[in-house]
C-alpha cells in the first residue's frame, strides 16, 4: 500500500510538473499575440516609450479607424473576403473529385491520382509565370478572378478527399441507388453530411491560403484597390517608419479572423484529420 502511495504521488507531482512546464511555454507563445493586441490600443507615444508597458494606460480605437478611413484597408478586407469565397467554389469540385477517385473505377484512375498527387511535389514559384501568361492570354490579369482562380483547386485537397472517402462504406451508396437516387442526390445527401470533419479541415484551409495570400496577388494585380490585407499590410510597413501601434491594429485585423475560424472548427479539424489517416 505504502508502495502505491508513493507512486499515486509521484504522477502526481509529474503530472502538475509538466501542467506547469506547458503552461508556462503556452505563455510564451502567446506573449507575441497578446503583445500585439494591447499596442493596437495604445497611443503612438505610448507604443515607443522605454521601458515599455504590457497594457495600455489609455485605450483608443483610433488605429482601427484610421485603416478602414485613411489608409484603405476596408477596400483590401472586401477583396479578400471576395478571394476567399471565390476560392470557397472550388471545395466542392476537389469533394467531387476526391468522391470519384475513392468510389469510381474508371480507366486511368490510378495514373490520374498519381498526377494529381505529383502536383503537391512542383512548387507554386516554378508555376508562376505559366500561369501568369494564360491568365494574361484569357484577360484575366489585374482582376479579382485572376488572384483567386490558380488556387481553385488542390491536389492536397483532393487527396484529403479521397483519403477521406475511401472510410464511407460502399453498401450505403449502393443502397442509395437502389433506391433510386442517382450519382448527385446520393453524393450530396450522403457523402457531403457524412464528410463534415474533412469539409471543416479544408474550409479552414482554404480560408488560411486566400486570407494569407500575398505573393500572387502582388503579382497580378497592378491597380492598388485590388491588393488584399497581407499586401496592404506590406505597404502599410514601407509607408510608415515608426507607427508600432498602427502597424499592430493591422495585423490585429489580419489575424483574429483565422483563430475565430480555427476556433470555431477545431473539433472538425482534429476529427477530419484523424479519420484521413494523416499523422
Amino acid at each position: 500500500m505504502t508502495t502505491d502511495r508513493t507512486h499515486a504521488k509521484r504522477r502526481r507531482a509529474l503530472t502538475v510538473t509538466i501542467g506547469i512546464a506547458l503552461g508556462i511555454g503556452a505563455l510564451i507563445t502567446a506573449f507575441p499575440f497578446l503583445w500585439m493586441l494591447t499596442t493596437a490600443f495604445k497611443p503612438q507615444r505610448e507604443s515607443v516609450t522605454f521601458p515599455p508597458t504590457i497594457l495600455p494606460e489609455a485605450p483608443t480605437l483610433q488605429w482601427f479607424q484610421i485603416l478602414f478611413t485613411e489608409m484603405d484597408f476596408g477596400r483590401y478586407l472586401v477583396n479578400t473576403i471576395l478571394v476567399v469565397l471565390i476560392g470557397f467554389i472550388g471545395l466542392m469540385f476537389m469533394a467531387m473529385a476526391g468522391y470519384a477517385f475513392a468510389k469510381f473505377d474508371f480507366r486511368g484512375r490510378r495514373w490520374m491520382f498519381f498526377l494529381v498527387l505529383a502536383t503537391m511535389m512542383i512548387p507554386i514559384q516554378v508555376t508562376m509565370i505559366p500561369t501568369y501568361l494564360i491568365l494574361n492570354g484569357m484577360k484575366l490579369t489585374n482582376t479579382l478572378v485572376g488572384i483567386a482562380l490558380p488556387t481553385l483547386v488542390s491536389g492536397f485537397a483532393i487527396f484529403l478527399f479521397r483519403q477521406f472517402m475511401t472510410t464511407i462504406p460502399t453498401e450505403m451508396l449502393e443502397a442509395a441507388r437502389l433506391d433510386g437516387a442517382g450519382e448527385f442526390r446520393t453524393f450530396w445527401q450522403i457523402v457531403l453530411p457524412m464528410s463534415k470533419p474533412i469539409l471543416a479541415v479544408q474550409i479552414v484551409l482554404t480560408f488560411i491560403s486566400g486570407w494569407n495570400s500575398f505573393l500572387w496577388p502582388l503579382i497580378i494585380a497592378s491597380d492598388q484597390k485590388l491588393y488584399t490585407l497581407s499586401v496592404g499590410l506590406a505597404l502599410l510597413n514601407q509607408q510608415l517608419a515608426v507607427n508600432p501601434s498602427l502597424q499592430m491594429a493591422a495585423a490585429s485585423v489580419m489575424v483574429i479572423p483565422i483563430l475565430i475560424v480555427f476556433i470555431v472548427f477545431q473539433r472538425y479539424v482534429i476529427q477530419g484529420f484523424a479519420l484521413s489517416g494523416l499523422k
